[in-house]
């Protein structure tokens, strides 16, 4: 994706213009990776003229949680964390679809791997987002491939905590799948099950029952997953969390992948094998219709997942 700016940042209490928003060369998150993220969808609607958060607060709960595996405690309160995700679609006069990433980190201080001498910062930035796989993504689906690279045992880190130097995993595995053509990257787990993409969760559709990765499966507890699960069962379908092979996957009626930024995105090829016929599934497709009704303030049904900026 093209890079995207904005006019200002909020670092640690001040909005500074965006080409000063910078860090410490000693910033210990620059070194070994000390911070942890959210990605929040801020999505436009045009009838009501207004910016909506999607499932802002599960988001920033979700953030406290993974600062506070990694012993940092944030100078902020939730709520006022959830109100400047607001306020820096505010500041910058953004008014169509965003994307916010508010990221907690230790800052410059002390040299060495023990954190516990440098500082806890925070920053908060918003910018115009569009489709994270590609315009023609939702409407066409995409084509993904089997990493060699192995998702993060939780012996080794915690996979449900948001942290950024946890995604240099994610990294190779990206990396890979783009320089052998395809547009994303499956994980299996230590024990040889799926896992996850390199930034979304999976789903699968045999016979009309949904499957997707149970949270034992090394995965992030994504927000959209747990969105997809809840309308799957409004909609009256099963959804079995279980463990599922690389071959039970890629022998699937339809796959989808789910995220903040992927949203609802449908897979037509694995490997090089198509699923299903190779288009598009039409409970995916459905699923997709409903989320977007839902996260866009379209469907008066799930209000409660929306904040409005403006």
């Amino acid at each position: 994706m093209d890079e995207v700016k904005a006019e200002y940042v909020w670092m640690d209490g001040e909005y500074v213009p965006w080409d000063d928003a910078n860090v410490h060369v000693t910033t210990h998150a620059l070194h070994y990776g000390t911070g942890v993220f959210e990605g929040i969808r801020g999505y436009w609607n045009e009838d009501r003229e207004n910016v909506f958060l999607f499932r802002v607060d599960e988001h920033i709960s979700r953030l406290f949680y993974s600062a506070k595996m990694y012993r940092m405690d944030i100078p902020y309160t939730k709520d006022e964390m959830v109100k400047l995700c607001r306020e820096i679609i505010e500041k910058n006069r953004i008014r169509k679809t965003c994307y916010i990433r508010p990221v907690v980190y230790r800052g410059a201080g002390p040299f060495g791997l023990n954190p516990f001498g440098n500082p806890v910062r925070a920053f908060v930035y918003a910018i115009p987002f569009g489709r994270y796989l590609g315009e023609d993504a939702l409407e066409c689906g995409v084509k993904v491939m089997f990493t060699s690279w192995e998702r993060i045992s939780p012996r080794s880190l915690p996979p449900e905590v948001k942290a950024c130097g946890q995604y240099i995993n994610s990294v190779l595995a990206k990396m890979e799948a783009v320089e052998n053509g395809f547009d994303e990257a499956i994980f299996l787990d230590n024990r040889g099950f799926v896992s996850e993409g390199s930034g979304e969760n999976v789903f699968g559709i045999k016979d009309g029952i949904a499957y997707t990765p149970p949270l034992t499966a090394s995965i992030l507890p994504g927000i959209t997953r747990l969105t997809v699960i809840q309308l799957f069962g409004e909609m009256g379908k099963e959804v079995r969390e279980v463990d599922i092979t690389r071959a039970q996957l890629m022998g699937m009626d339809e796959v989808f992948m789910v995220g903040t930024a992927g949203e609802v995105t449908p897979i037509t090829q694995i490997d090089h094998v198509k699923v299903g016929d190779g288009n598009c599934g039409p409970l995916t497709m459905k699923m997709q219709r409903t989320f977007f009704e839902a996260a866009t303030g379209a469907d008066d049904g799930h209000s409660g997942w929306l904040t409005p900026v403006y």
